[in-house]
């Protein structure tokens, strides 16, 4: 019973960051010690009220500022280079924890019914040497500590989240080897072209150059983390192109595409292509209905949302949308590759009713950093 209700407690702690407090507390009760030199010293201070008023002060104070910090000031400012921004909120945030910690000096004299100078040994005895001595150094300790441990936690989940990803880099290009086409793109795009040849030799001139486009994008092209998001959706429309190729006159292809786009977005290569895949693999075989697939891409500043919409298979409609998706690779192998490549940088919604299956993809879009080239003079 006892194992039960400690494993209960140490739970709900960890649920509502109670260990957060407990390391601010026992970091202020250590470096008051140290200052007095007596941690029973220190113990036999806590039976007065005031001691406890001045001491739950610095931490629920510096607790706050620290915090304030590390989810605020660090993700809006910090990682979007906004220093000087970052630099003088951080140092306002130190100031006024220090005034609030001074002012809590003046709370605890009072509950005291004594001086706060004469009761905390101040001198010369003013705001501003509380300020000083005591309030301004221990808050910069504070938030200096706080902030060495945030940003180590991140280098060390961006180290691993790059180890991650260079190990999917080689899973991906080892897939791409095994497989560089799917084999049954391959030969229903060989054999409908070959049919065009006779019925319409110009549309048929036109596909082999497309298929030829795509071969050589995906063997030699993209064998880069990033490429360019223009070079990516001129694949897509050619591969949806021929895709279409094998279907009847019951199908209907429509495609909306930016019409401008900025040159330096880049893309990481295939991100969109199980979707589109996926979208041709499960329309249905029977000929006699009417079938469509609906894309849409937008760029609205560096997103770049995605609209992906196709009539559903009869025959499989019924079926639950995790079993076997996206041409082999699976709904969670997509997931985890958006979640590698672009963490905390994307939404993502899959749905289906009676008569569609849709995706919608939002997706924060990097831009390719700049390169100078130096002249080198003899």
């Amino acid at each position: 019973m006892s194992d039960f209700i400690g494993k209960t407690l140490i739970e709900t702690i960890t649920k509502y960051k109670g260990h957060h407090i407990a390391f601010w507390a026992i970091y202020h009760f250590a470096w008051w010690s140290i200052y007095t030199g007596s941690i029973w010293g220190v113990l036999e201070t806590f039976e007065q009220p005031y001691s406890i008023v001045k001491y739950l002060g610095y931490v629920i104070f510096q607790a706050f500022a620290v915090y304030f910090c590390l989810y605020v000031l660090i993700p809006r400012y910090l990682e979007k280079r906004q220093y000087l921004i970052f630099v003088g909120l951080l140092t306002l945030t130190i100031i006024v924890t220090s005034i609030c910690i001074s002012t809590n000096y003046y709370i605890s004299g009072w509950i005291a019914g004594k001086s706060t100078y004469e009761l905390f040994n101040i001198h010369p005895a003013s705001f501003v040497t509380i300020f000083k001595q005591n309030a301004f150094p221990s808050s910069v300790a504070a938030m200096t500590l706080g902030m060495s441990i945030k940003l180590a936690k991140n280098w060390q989940e961006s180290q691993k989240r790059q180890q991650i990803l260079e190990k999917e880099k080689l899973e991906t290009e080892l897939k791409f080897l095994k497989s560089q086409f799917n084999p049954h793109f391959l030969f229903n795009t060989i054999n409908s072209i070959f049919v065009l040849i006779d019925k319409n030799t110009e549309m048929a001139s036109e596909s082999l150059v497309k298929f030829s486009g795509l071969l050589r994008y995906q063997l030699y092209e993209c064998n880069t983390s990033t490429i360019p998001l223009e070079k990516e959706l001129s694949y897509i429309a050619s591969f949806m192109e021929l895709e279409s190729l094998r279907q009847n006159e019951n199908f209907n292809l429509e495609t909306v595409f930016p019409q401008t786009l900025d040159k330096d977005l880049v893309i990481a290569p295939f991100i969109l292509i199980p979707f589109i895949e996926n979208a041709f693999k499960h329309l249905s075989e029977d000929k006699k209905l009417k079938k469509w697939i609906r894309l849409t891409i937008n760029v609205l500043g560096n997103e770049l949302i995605f609209n992906l919409t196709n009539s559903a298979n009869y025959d499989v409609r019924d079926y639950q949308l995790n079993e076997k998706m996206y041409g082999g690779l699976g709904l969670k192998n997509v997931q985890r590759r958006l979640d590698i490549l672009y963490p905390d940088n994307f939404t993502l919604l899959i749905s289906k009713d009676e008569d569609a299956y849709a995706v919608q993809l939002k997706l924060n879009l990097q831009v390719k950093p700049d390169v100078q080239l130096k002249r080198i003079t003899a």
